[in-house]
């Protein structure tokens, strides 16, 4: 073998991380049960079509052909394969599923992000209200509280927000696309020039402030209440408000901002979408959202679905390590199994020793730092 290193952006994960990865899956599985949630599995490998609803800007899949020539992807999404298992196994819904598994993207050069990345997460298909999103709000908080998550920002906007200020705006339709774009991109002295046609205008105070439309609830709802028409409006915000006042009745140490100056996680979103993360960490800890058109890349029927993933490796980065403990190290002559098995099942902390030699077994117990125990002596050794 030529080449053993690892392709770009992988990593092989062992001993106290892969334990942590591990140990923070389980406890995200028992939740999703716990709630109702049904099992669901996907392949690593799918048709690339499958994922042309993504948006992936500043990553893309890695793709490879099957043996009729059709493009294949590594998944580089969980959302859209369940979208596709619904539309082609006929299942009733209304539906609950949790998933959990690697997506693959290729990130940009010396971008310093992983392109393999543990998620975790739920759908729910077929519930159109808002219970949905207080459901994914709901494990989503739970879910960092079991990871011993402190000081948790939870970030929300809404997909319909900006397509609702620019159908208002008494612009032309190529100098709102421009507008929009240069709102997105906060390239400001863009947004300022195209900005200048509404200075004299009900709507300059908000629009003066729109690029900056982060942070504290309260605040960023007295600017959107600066807008002179609030009917189109009104269904978004107290969506909105009715949200921050579920969330802040969770239990937790909680913060709560709105985000209603940037564009949707992915473009496949349609209404709510949400973020956590904290002040310490880079990265968010769990997104998800809205998105009710999704199985229409699917099939013609529509069916709303909203959804929240969490980003296992995320979680794993910031998580304490396992207190260390002394192993114990069991010798023990070939006859002398069951013996070793009724030692095992006694000492948690215990790992059978299939040395050959007593000797073997000292060295092995020296070099790990383990306390060996010679059962064929029935008598404990210094390590």
């Amino acid at each position: 073998m030529k080449n053993r290193n690892l392709p770009n952006g992988t990593r092989d994960e062992f001993g106290t991380r892969a334990e942590i990865k591990e140990t923070i899956q389980e406890r995200l599985f028992k939740l999703f049960r716990d709630r109702g949630f049904n099992r669901l599995t996907t392949p690593i490998l799918e048709y690339a079509d499958v994922f042309s609803p993504l948006n992936l800007e500043n990553v893309r899949p890695y793709q490879l052909l099957d043996e009729q020539g059709e493009a294949l992807v590594l998944r580089p999404d969980l959302t859209l394969p369940v979208a596709r298992m619904m539309s082609t196994t006929g299942i009733e819904v209304p539906a609950k599923w949790y998933y959990g598994g690697d997506v693959f993207r290729l990130n940009k050069q010396l971008s310093g992000s992983y392109n393999q990345v543990t998620q975790a997460g739920i759908e729910i298909v077929g519930y159109a209200g808002l219970k949905g999103e207080w459901e994914s709000l709901a494990i989503a908080v739970q879910g960092c509280e079991i990871n011993a998550v402190k000081d948790l920002t939870i970030e929300l906007s809404d997909a319909r927000f900006v397509d609702a200020v620019f159908a208002q705006l008494p612009l032309a339709d190529p100098t709102k696309q421009a507008l929009k774009q240069a709102l997105f991109d906060k390239d400001l002295t863009r947004y300022q020039q195209l900005a200048q046609s509404l200075a004299n205008t009900a709507y300059q105070p908000f629009i003066s402030e729109w690029p900056w439309l982060f942070g504290a609830v309260d605040l960023v709802m007295a600017t959107v209440k600066t807008l002179p028409d609030q009917e189109q409006l009104q269904p978004i915000l107290t969506d909105l408000e009715r949200t921050v006042q579920f969330i802040e009745a969770q239990t937790g140490d909680l913060t709560v901002v709105l985000d209603l100056s940037r564009p949707t996680p992915q473009s496949y979103y349609t209404g709510m979408a949400f973020r956590g993360y904290t002040q310490s960490d880079a990265d968010y800890l769990f997104s998800g959202g809205r998105y009710d058109k999704l199985l229409t890349s699917f099939q013609k029927v529509q069916e709303p679905a909203v959804g929240v993933a969490f980003d296992v490796d995320a979680l794993a980065d910031r998580a304490a390590g396992p207190v260390d403990v002394v192993q114990t190290l069991l010798y023990f002559e070939p006859e002398q199994w069951s013996v070793a098995e009724a030692a095992l099942k006694k000492d948690p902390n215990a790992t059978l020793c299939l040395a050959d030699s007593l000797a073997e077994a000292q060295a092995i117990a020296r070099s790990q730092q383990m306390t060996l125990v010679n059962l064929a002596a029935n008598q404990e050794v210094g390590a």
